[in-house]
């Protein structure tokens, strides 16, 4: 900024309207470039959404950023501009955990942009479904939370479906309690899904003792319930409340403040390597002695770092399991290909559940 004297008001507006008419023909220059790349890849038959296209263009205006805007701003920013340049090539349609309000909604927008068509689905099951049967483009889901683990009917849809993780994203969990009523001490009940009652749990504990709470799911039902009770409560997001049209009386009740939750996106893209990537694996092994233990040495042999690893009951037997494992790098990465050619020798089957950019952030 000059440090010069003041200019008159209306001459900086002036310079403001110039901007804004240059900015308006710059961004359809670029809605035409993105269409030209929309029939090039309809002709090729590639997808319209390419997290690891997205991630560079990220990644590079935090490069060539001057401020005094901050990166985070500018990819908000253009992740509009790259949602709607999107809807110029092909109209996506994005099932995801509904109804409209949940975290899986902002992980959605946050994702794709509001230059998307949304469809909110009942259950994770029908996410994936949906895809599966090509009612959606792509579904997201919650996968992850950083305190209270896994979601674990996310992860036990892979074994029925044929879908991959092409993208995932994360959000910060801020939890508020949404109420009508006027105090806390009028509150007796308060509806909230098990992972939001567990994250807020000693707020609960210490600031609504006598409050019982009921599980509901997912979050904007919870606040639904509590629209239509005076001395009710939910927990939920700004989004939930604005969605729902209930008031926010207390904010932030998390008993983390750096809560989040990772969140996939499952489609059919298999994104091409960045430099900075997660591949997820699952494999189900032998039930004897020892099978994890030499199952796992094979990323140790080839030095693949492990991010997370989980196992659930395999439907198809009692008693036996399918872990899932996340590790960094790409499945094209010479060291992550041989861990994987090693583990298929201990596994009874490996299936790779998708390579793809690591969230930023």
């Amino acid at each position: 900024m000059s440090d010069g004297p003041l200019r008159d008001l209306g001459a900086i507006r002036q310079d403001i309207d110039r901007l804004d008419s240059e900015l308006i023909r710059l961004l359809s220059d670029r809605a035409s470039l993105a269409q030209e790349v929309g029939r090039v890849k309809g002709n090729d038959l590639k997808p319209f959404f390419t997290p690891e296209r997205e991630r560079a263009i990220y990644e590079r205006l935090g490069e060539i950023n001057p401020g005094p805007l901050q990166n985070r701003q500018l990819i908000a920013i253009f992740r509009e501009i790259i949602s709607a340049a999107r809807a110029a090539e092909k109209p996506l349609n994005v099932a995801f955990w509904g109804p409209p309000g949940t975290f899986t909604h902002m992980a959605s927008m946050q994702t794709f942009g509001n230059s998307t068509s949304f469809d909110p689905q009942e259950s994770i099951p029908d996410v994936f479904l949906a895809v599966e049967h090509g009612q959606a483009d792509y579904g997201v889901c919650p996968i992850e939370n950083s305190t209270a683990g896994v979601v674990p009917e996310t992860l036990d849809m892979f074994p029925q479906t044929n879908v991959k993780i092409c993208a995932e994203t994360n959000v910060s969990i801020h939890h508020h309690l949404l109420s009508h009523a006027e105090s806390l001490e009028s509150i007796k009940t308060v509806y909230a899904g098990p992972q939001p009652a567990g994250q807020c749990k000693r707020w609960l504990r210490a600031n609504l003792p006598n409050a019982v709470v009921v599980e509901t799911v997912p979050t904007a039902k919870a606040a639904e319930r509590a629209m239509e009770e005076k001395y009710s409560a939910a927990i939920g997001n700004r989004l939930t409340a604005e969605t729902v049209g209930i008031p926010i009386l207390l904010e932030h009740i998390e008993d983390n403040p750096h809560n989040r939750t990772r969140f996939i996106v499952v489609g059919y893209n298999e994104p091409q390597k960045t430099g900075n990537d997660k591949t997820s694996v699952m494999f189900n092994l032998r039930n004897r002695p020892g099978e994890l233990y030499r199952a796992l040495g094979a990323f140790v042999e080839h030095g693949v770092n492990l991010m997370m690893i989980e196992s659930r009951p395999a439907q198809r037997a009692s008693f036996e399991y399918i872990f899932y494992c996340d590790c960094s790098g790409h499945r094209t990465d010479d060291h992550l290909k041989a861990a994987l050619d090693s583990l298929k020798g201990h596994t009874l089957e490996t299936t790779v559940l998708g390579s793809y950019p690591m969230a930023l952030g």
